[in-house]
């Protein structure tokens, strides 16, 4: 790939990404991660992978817009017409929208070429650690969910089963379980370090919340 090409897909990219949560620095982490964890494997398309990490988050937009719509979905077929229009072949092209489609954690398609499982795996290394803390509060407020839920008994809501989003249900149903879900070993590696660093901030997060709880007004109801 040039870096008139390069720059040609960035740009598309930075046309499309506008969710402060999955902006351009997201993408860029992304990047940097996926070439990274590409350094301990073997034949790897190098066009494709950039350009599926570049192109993976475009159709976020059109999900938030429209909930029900799957963002790896539309951006997949999105990343593929705009391919085809640079000219490039069909085959090439439709590899970077298989990598797209199955990157998601959500989804039901799982990758299977190494290009696809380095992408999978770059970008939830961006959703571990204490990083991926931050991104998902930031997530949680663009689409003002809760920080946290309360039952009747006063107690914070952590079942990740739970039909109504917050911090705490995120955390539980992704967050804390992501690390079980890495494709490659340098991904691994790399996780491993910040797993406790998230761990801790979340039982602290419940700590703070729970003692405000505990030391306040409810000690002075009868």
């Amino acid at each position: 790939m040039t870096k008139s090409e390069y720059s040609e897909i960035e740009s598309y990219m930075l046309s499309a990404v506008k969710d402060s949560a999955h902006d351009k620095h997201h993408i860029y982490r992304v990047l940097n991660s996926a070439v990274d964890i590409s350094k301990s494997e073997n034949s790897v398309d190098f066009d494709v992978l950039v350009t599926a990490c570049l192109l993976h988050d475009i159709g976020r937009e059109k999900e938030f817009a429209a909930p029900t719509v799957c963002h790896a979905e539309i951006g997949a077929e999105m990343a593929y017409n705009f391919l085809l229009a640079l000219n490039w072949t069909g085959e090439k092209a439709l590899h970077v929208k298989e990598c797209i489609i199955t990157h998601r954690y959500r989804g039901n398609k799982p990758p299977k070429t190494i290009e696809a499982k380095i992408l999978f795996d770059a970008d939830k290394i961006d959703a571990a650690g204490v990083l991926g803390i931050a991104r998902t509060l930031i997530a949680g407020g663009l689409k003002a969910e809760a920080l946290y839920l309360m039952n009747d008994d006063g107690e914070i809501i952590t079942a990740a089963n739970t039909k109504r989003p917050s911090f705490f249900h995120e955390y539980n149903f992704k967050l804390k379980n992501i690390y079980d879900y890495f494709y490659t070993k340098r991904a691994k590696e790399i996780v491993g370090s910040r797993q406790k660093a998230a761990i801790n901030f979340y039982n602290d997060l419940y700590k703070e919340i729970t003692s405000n709880y505990d030391n306040g007004i409810k000690k002075y109801l009868l």
